[in-house]
Formats: C-alpha cells, structure tokens, sequence
C-alpha cells in the first residue's frame, strides 16, 4: 500500500517534520541502509525446486531446462543479491515471475525482474499494482481469475486463488511433480498472520483457504511458508488451529460484553505468547481478529 505525505496544509512544519525524519533515518539506521547486511541464500527444497532467504517473503526457485523461475521477489534494493543466488543455483535471469500477491516484500523486485521475464499473477494483484504508479515493468503481464497452469523445468505448476484470505489476491503455488507448496502469506510459521484488511482480506477467507490447501495437497508435501523456515503440512494445521483457538477467546469475550481495550487487557493465554514476537503482536493480532466480528 502507497501512503502519500501531504504538505498543502501548515508546509513549513511539514517540511520540516520530513526534514527530522530524515535526518533521524541517518543516524540510526533507517530506510537507506535497511537492507545492508541482508544476505540472501538458497536451500533446497525438491527436485528442481529451491527456496530463497533474505528480508521479506521467501522466494521459490525452479532452474533446469527451461530456465529460471521465481515465486515473488522480496524487496527492490535486494534485487541484485537474489539474481546472485539464482547464479549460485546455475539459473540466469527469470523468464518467470509469480506474485503469490500485492505486498512490497513479495512484489518489490518487480520491476527489476519484470525487465527480462513475465510477471504471472492474479487480476486483483494487476489491479492493485496499478494503483501504486509502478513502472510497466513491475506489473503482472498475464493475470487470471481462479487459477492457470504452468509447465515449466519438467514441472506442472498450479497457481489456484485462494479468495478474501490474506488479500483479495492471493495465490499458493503448487509443484505437483516436486511435491512442493509456496503458501505465500497464508502461512507464517509459529506466528500470528497478517491478514490485510483494507485489501480485501478476512480472517474467516483465511481459515477456509487454509482448509482448501489441507484438503488439496498431499500429507508428505514440502511447505514454503511466506515467512518462516522451510516446512510441511503440519505448520498450516498448527496455524489454522492456533487461529481457531484465538478467535474462539475473542468471541467468547464479546459474548462477556467486554470492549475492544478490555479484551486487548485480558490477552489470548499463554499458549499463543510465542506467536506474538514476530510483525503482527498479540494486541495487533486481537485487533485483526476483532474485524471478523464487526
């Protein structure tokens, strides 16, 4: 999502609150050099099939024959780094890019990579995309409603939207040879998820889309997680559970009569500390949560 600063009203103190920011950004580490000790590295997944860390979602990776593909591109200033890992890999340049969705730290090398290769995607991640005043290069050049086919490195790859999860235009990705899911941000592993709703997403989308996967893929498949160590099956029926159980003490709570600050005051139970330490905390979470009930 795009936030403008506008400056129309009182532009002096605007300019020089941007001015502190700045400044502020500079001596302690901010946006210029957020990404300086980022280091991205390949591990093997299946077959042809690797995944990619660095900062934001994981990449997957598929070289051979055919060429190079990638499964989202984390942010732009790593671009050159993941092209390096991909040399690591024996890959060049991909030929095809797949935004599992919207979200800068899955779409930000776009439109270095959109340069040489195709950007497959959802139509809802294309129309987003356009609202942003990208360059050409970072959009989707070949979208689709509920899902498409590649065949690609001797793989079937199914790209199937899962509907009002995360966004409103997410997609997992399946290696039906390989055995391998990208699960985009439907899954963070042993944490709360973001659940995007100013972009279409809800928490009730994302449980039954974690179903639909449960009931899809095969008991032994290879899992890549959004965010969160390469995987299997049982971390998407931990998340759902874990997502299950939360709501079921947010609702019970309302049922209490008890307020947004007074459900935030009671918290979710030991049980789900752990989940809370990574982007989305506890509080922000319950408040996520809230949005299903209103």
């Amino acid at each position: 999502m795009t936030h403008r600063i506008s400056t129309s009203y009182f532009p002096a103190r605007a300019s020089a609150l941007l001015l502190l920011t700045a400044l502020a950004s500079q001596a302690f580490g901010g946006p210029a050099d957020r990404f300086a000790g980022v280091e991205v590295t390949a591990e093997p997944v299946s077959g042809s099939v690797h995944m990619l860390t660095g900062s934001g979602g994981n990449i997957g990776v598929s070289v051979g024959a055919d060429g190079t593909l990638i499964i989202d591109d984390q942010y732009a200033p790593l671009a050159e780094r993941i092209q390096t890992a991909l040399h690591g890999l024996g890959g060049g340049r991909p030929k095809l890019i797949l935004n599992t969705h919207v979200h800068g730290d899955h779409t930000g090398g776009n439109a270095h990579f959109g340069t040489a290769g195709t950007i497959i995607a959802h139509d809802n991640v294309r129309i987003r995309l356009l609202d942003q005043d990208l360059e050409r290069s970072a959009l989707p050049l070949v979208t689709y409603e509920e899902r498409v086919t590649v065949h690609f490195n001797d793989e079937t790859l199914q790209l199937i939207h899962l509907p009002a999860g995360h966004t409103d235009g997410d997609s997992v990705v399946w290696f039906t040879s390989a055995n391998v899911v990208h699960m985009g941000d439907h899954l963070f592993v042993g944490r709360f998820p973001y659940v995007d709703t100013g972009s279409g997403g809800t928490v009730s989308g994302y449980m039954a889309n974690l179903e639909s996967v449960l009931h899809m893929v095969p008991n032994d498949i290879h899992v890549i997680p959004g965010h969160g160590p390469l995987t299997d099956k049982s971390a998407i029926h931990e998340s759902l559970e874990m997502i299950r159980a939360t709501r079921t003490v947010v609702a019970n709570a309302l049922a209490e009569g008890l307020d947004t600050d007074a459900i935030i005051a009671r918290g979710l139970g030991d049980q789900w500390a752990d989940f809370g330490s990574g982007f989305i905390n506890e509080e922000r979470w319950i408040r996520i949560l809230l949005t299903d009930f209103q």
